[in-house]
């Protein structure tokens, strides 16, 4: 396939997942059956931000442009080691294979199974060309070049099993923000957003917040509440209990709106259903060791990330901050 019969390909399907029809809705489901982590509305909320802004003709030929690609580029097969930590969080490593001209072979996430294999046939049903470019399975033997996402102790296997090949090897990674005292309701609303979508389970999801000395708490946990209804929610309820529990049972200071739980904690790394904070007193010093953090993802502040931002990654926002098509154009 040339380039631009790719790139209107993926606009046919931006068309076509905007349009939500039946058997969307019904891979939709079967998704939510496999994993209840994937609730319909945040399977809703990552189709439409992928086509509006992945799957738009003049965004994608505007990044492909940025990388001079054409229709010479030789022919690889990638394997690509996919998470399933929120729905279709693989797709943007799919998309750069795609439009890059290689080959791909997939191994996906027991947790995230469905989705992605309904996205190909589709596309396969309108252009069988795209048979010789995508397939999945279980090994991975062989390849050309890897993408691995994993954890940090699978991250050490990939590094390891992978060693002779050019590969991209991510590990844990999660996002932090920087608070000083004097959000809006707004910005707190949106902050929200940054910490609860899918159910905090992203490594673009904020996981803890530094605020200044003597911070007034009340006003974000105000903010938190439009999420009041995850404690309807089985696994996250449970996860709840347990984390509050051990704050009670250990003595410790935390603070709680009944569906998420703040306590202060020097780890980026929070469990679910928790956020932890940290108290600072100079905030660029704060900024500036965070921006050498490799375990941050985003940081988001009124300087930085805007507020309810980190979940609507544009084409050139690669994960770990690697550029993924320049990668492949190295092959």
């Amino acid at each position: 396939m040339k380039l631009q019969q790719r790139i209107e390909l993926l606009e046919k399907l931006g068309f076509f997942l905007s349009e939500n029809a039946a058997e969307t809705d019904a891979a939709k489901q079967q998704a939510y059956i496999q994993n209840s982590w994937f609730i319909p509305a945040f399977i809703d909320l990552q189709l439409k931000n992928i086509c509006s802004a992945f799957l738009q003709k003049e965004k994608l030929q505007q990044w492909v442009s940025h990388y001079h690609l054409d229709d010479n580029i030789g022919s690889r097969n990638v394997g690509i080691v996919m998470a399933g930590n929120i729905p279709l969080v693989g797709f943007h490593d799919f998309l750069c294979v795609f439009i890059s001209g290689h080959q791909q072979t997939i191994k996906l996430s027991s947790k995230d199974n469905v989705l992605l294999k309904f996205i190909v046939e589709k596309m396969i049903s309108w252009d069988a060309r795209v048979k010789d470019q995508v397939a999945f399975a279980e090994m991975l033997k062989d390849r050309d070049a890897y993408i691995a996402t994993g954890n940090n102790n699978s991250a050490r296997y990939f590094e390891y099993y992978f060693s002779k090949y050019p590969s991209i090897i991510r590990h844990n990674r999660t996002s932090v923000a920087l608070l000083d005292g004097n959000e809006t309701a707004e910005q707190l609303d949106k902050l929200a957003d940054d910490v609860h979508l899918y159910f905090g389970l992203g490594c673009r999801n904020v996981t803890k917040i530094y605020v200044p000395q003597e911070y007034d708490f009340v006003p974000l946990l105000k903010a938190f509440e439009k999420y009041g209804y995850f404690s309807d929610h089985n696994k996250y309820r449970n996860n709840f209990d347990y984390y509050l529990s051990l704050q009670m049972m250990n003595s410790r200071f935390y603070m709680t709106n009944n569906s998420i739980v703040l306590a202060e904690n020097e780890s980026p790394f929070s469990a679910i259903s928790v956020l932890n904070y940290e108290f600072y007193k100079d905030a660029d010093a704060v900024r500036e060791k965070l921006k050498d953090d490799e375990r941050i993802q985003c940081i988001v502040s009124k300087e930085d990330i805007a507020f309810g931002k980190t979940q609507c990654p544009a084409l050139m926002d690669y994960a770990d901050g690697i550029d993924t098509m320049q990668f492949l154009l190295s092959l």
